[in-house]
């Protein structure tokens, strides 16, 4: 890494926790560990989730605050990253999320950390649709037409793309015809403490997570108790979804949004088990997280939990069906200390250490 003495992560937003963002801070503090300056550059900061998060001594440049209305929020974002100009300024750039890649024009040479292409765009153009108001639904398809151009352009100007999986390698090559590279991510690891009374999801409040889903099969079952982590950024189209569905939440389950590092830990560490009904999951980190606290895991047979989850062994992969859920969290509920071991074993092998190694040789090449 001698010949990289500067790199910038441009990241789309920081406004709420989820997986890109913490992948972006462990990056950037691997990465220093060789004696690189990495600084983030990023739109929609929030103080108090940076906090939560525990950036270290990261510098974290702001472009500044979007729009907060759904479409105009992507799009203003998009503007923010391309009109910005730090060429000069690093040696190398990595881009992240779905909006950064705006800033590929003007910052090479680079790569690209795919997450996933942009599922409002693709795969859940149709969830978007569905939930959007009446009056927004032309808007939302003119948006998606005509963004979706524009974000298709830019990949002409990203030297190097990196998967997190082979699900969103296949989606890649399927949606932008470019070949990437599959790096797993790193995953925060998490202590075991004990099997408490509850199930736990981590998780964005988003149309394909499937809250709704999970609301039901909870209400189907009284004697068991959920607690979901997470929420949503102001400004994009899970504020209406969310609006839609809060009224039909079982009195056995509990929102209580965004929580501190020390508070998640001892969720994780005292949780009876995890669940996620995601469709088609990008990769799956907090499956891999909850894992790592010997938790054992309910989740969708779909996208990437296929990739992170042995079924029978991990946890209990199933159809996105009420009665196929149900069953499995019944089956896991009377012991779910059966999986302890080869959970914290499957954890362990998305490890910093791998990740930073091979990001350096990508950017060393």
């Amino acid at each position: 890494m001698k010949d990289r003495k500067k790199i910038a992560i441009f990241h789309d937003f920081f406004g709420s926790i989820g997986g890109g963002e913490k992948l972006v801070l462990e990056l950037a503090h691997g990465l220093k560990v060789h004696g690189i300056i990495v600084d983030i550059i990023t739109t929609e900061v929030n103080k108090k989730n940076l906090e939560r998060m525990g950036t270290g001594n990261t510098r974290i440049i702001n472009l500044g605050n979007c729009i907060q209305i759904p479409i105009l929020k992507q799009i203003h974002s998009s503007w923010l990253f391309h009109k910005a100009d730090f060429s000069k300024t690093y040696d190398f750039f990595i881009l992240s999320g779905n909006w950064a890649v705006f800033a590929a024009r003007k910052h090479r040479p680079n790569i690209y950390y795919v997450h996933t292409p942009v599922r409002m765009f693709y795969d859940s153009k149709k969830d978007f649709y569905e939930i959007a108001p009446w009056y927004a639904k032309l808007p939302f398809l003119l948006w998606v037409k005509i963004h979706g151009y524009y974000v298709q352009k830019q990949f002409k100007y990203v030297n190097k793309i990196i998967a997190n999986s082979k699900n969103v390698h296949d989606r890649i090559r399927r949606y932008h015809r470019r070949d990437s590279i599959i790096i797993n991510p790193p995953i925060k690891k998490y202590s075991f403490m004990r099997y408490g009374d509850y199930w736990l999801a981590v998780t964005r409040l988003y149309p394909h997570k499937r809250i709704d889903l999970l609301f039901d099969v909870f209400r189907a079952l009284p004697k068991e108790k959920l607690i979901i982590v997470g929420g949503y950024m102001k400004g994009d189209h899970s504020q209406k979804y969310m609006k839609s569905i809060i009224g039909n939440k079982p009195d056995n389950v509990e929102i209580i949004g965004e929580v501190d590092e020390k508070r998640l830990a001892k969720l994780y560490g005292e949780c009876k088990a995890f669940i996620t009904l995601s469709k088609y999951e990008d990769f799956g980190m907090t499956v891999l997280e909850a894992n790592s606290a010997g938790k054992p895991v309910v989740a969708t047979d779909e996208g990437g939990h296929k990739e992170t989850v042995m079924n029978k062994r991990t946890g209990i992969l199933v159809k996105a069906e009420k009665t196929d859920i149900i069953k499995a969290i019944k089956s896991m509920s009377k012991d779910p200390a059966l999986y302890k071991n080869n959970c914290v074993d499957n954890a362990e092998k998305y490890s910093t250490k791998i990740f930073i190694k091979k990001i350096s040789e990508l950017i060393l090449e």
